[in-house]
């Protein structure tokens, strides 16, 4: 059976960008510019962008697009005869599993929020008020369960459809949506009174904030933004490459995707500081941002329900961008590993999903008392844990070896394959970086990761802050 391709190389970048453009760009990459020192954090985390995420992302989609299969079977087209490259395709797997596994919850907590801006629920609470709103929302199981199920059947809803009919089709259309509110929302926060300072600390690089956060502690936190930003490693991105014809070069591609996903990042900081500057709010408060933060920021702003409410849709659709293309890619599993049909494969995996969905609903009610990874930790942690510090880095070692050493695919089989078509190369001149100093830097993420999780203190003396 001929491999379905996209229709529009409009749909592959939009696509491939709704997986990388996820809540890591519009929760996590605000509250952590927030926390080290707001423009210097951004300079430093461009740059990782480009020297770390953009080769692997290349590497990801030239084995995609090589193999024409997704990660379940690409290494086994690939690989030298007797390697056993193709082992790591179980963790590849494994990886986009746990992903869905509390993203699926996250989901459905961003539509439960739009629903409250929308009934008013926020209206006349203080700022204590917000704060518990949230602890109610994930201390009720049935409504966690529900939201969460909701955000599954429309995730494998669109899937069922095929590539190019839903996927493809409605991908495009919550894109361009996504950056149409996106944009208005930005309009709206830079003209609010008292917003300059909010952009002054966003766009303003000021390097004595990078000294009071510690030096290495800044570079670290945007070194590890700028990794897990693009969901790389697990094979996320290598089934769209499978999907694209040898008509483009892969490195201008990937720029592309880079840019896009970058630019959601940034609109979404001009959307946060300003607000959070015209009144008085701290925009390090972490990951209660935009749970408790900004619909306290709504409350003061005249229409704020409303402007709330928009705020809440684009989250939504931030998060289901990525659900689409992660079950599009759990999909092609099934489809590669077994031959069954699309609509079988949606229908075992949505059951499969959303039971493996539960465990996150239910570390946060029925199993509260129970913390993995010690002080309040819980289930959706370890989760995380496990994807962001384990398989992403890991994975894409994996994707970096594999493409450069002899013992694996090998770098003329990789270069061939990235710079067919026309535009932008991969640059020859890179293959030493790449080869050996890349590979260093991506197990330094994995070594800080294990570091800043279970030896704070020891993590705090080496790098400051």
């Amino acid at each position: 059976m001929e491999r379905e391709k996209f229709s529009s190389r409009l749909g592959f970048l939009l696509i491939s960008a709704g997986c990388a453009i996820g809540i890591g760009n519009v929760w996590r990459f605000p509250y952590i510019t927030g926390q080290y020192g707001g423009a210097v954090f951004v300079l430093i985390y461009l740059l990782f962008l480009a020297i770390l995420g953009l080769p692997i992302m290349v590497m990801e989609f030239a084995v995609g697009r090589a193999s024409q299969k997704s990660v379940a079977l690409s290494f086994n087209v690939l690989e030298p005869k007797g390697s056993k490259w193709h082992i790591y395709r179980w963790f590849g797997m494994a990886g986009n599993y746990l992903l869905m596994m509390f993203y699926t919850t996250v989901g459905g907590w961003m539509l439960t929020y739009f629903v409250k801006m929308v009934k008013g629920d926020f209206v006349g609470l203080d700022a204590d008020q917000v704060g518990a709103e949230f602890g109610a929302v994930t201390s009720q199981m049935g409504m966690q369960i529900f939201w969460m199920i909701v955000i599954v059947l429309v995730g494998f809803g669109i899937c069922s459809l095929g590539l190019q009919k839903g996927v493809e089709k409605i991908t495009k259309w919550m894109m361009c949506s996504l950056f149409v509110i996106m944009v208005v929302l930005a309009i709206r926060s830079v003209t609010l009174p008292g917003a300059v300072e909010g952009l002054k600390f966003y766009l303003v690089p000021d390097f004595g904030r990078m000294v009071e956060n510690g030096i290495g502690n800044t570079i670290f936190a945007a070194l590890g933004q700028a990794f897990f930003t693009l969901s790389l490693g697990i094979g996320a991105m290598a089934i769209f490459g499978s999907y694209i014809g040898r008509d483009r070069s892969l490195m201008g591609e990937s720029v592309s995707i880079t840019i896009l996903d970058t630019l959601v990042a940034l609109i979404a900081g001009l959307i946060i500081f300003p607000a959070c500057s015209a009144y008085s709010v701290n925009p390090g408060e972490g990951p209660g941002l935009v749970f408790v933060t900004l619909p306290n920021v709504f409350n003061h702003m005249a229409g704020g329900r409303w402007w709330g409410a928009l705020f809440f849709i684009f989250m939504s659709f931030a998060a289901l961008s990525t659900i689409v293309a992660v079950f599009e890619n759990i999909l092609s599993f099934a489809i590669d590993l077994t031959g069954c049909s699309r609509k079988k494969a949606v229908a075992c995996n949505l059951v499969a999903i959303i039971l493996l969905s539960l465990p996150c609903v239910l570390g946060f009610t029925a199993w509260a008392g129970f913390h993995p990874l010690g002080g309040s930790s819980n289930i959706l942690d370890l989760e995380d844990f496990l994807v962001s510090n384990n398989l992403l880095p890991l994975g894409s070692l994996v994707y970096l070896l594999f493409c450069t050493r002899r013992y694996g695919w090998g770098w003329d089989n990789f270069i061939a394959e990235a710079n067919q078509g026309r535009g932008l190369k991969f640059p020859r001149w890179a293959r030493v970086y790449v080869s050996y100093i890349l590979p260093v830097i991506v197990l330094l993420v994995f070594v800080q990761g294990y570091l800043s999780k279970f030896f704070p203190a020891f993590y705090a003396r080496l790098f400051g802050g």
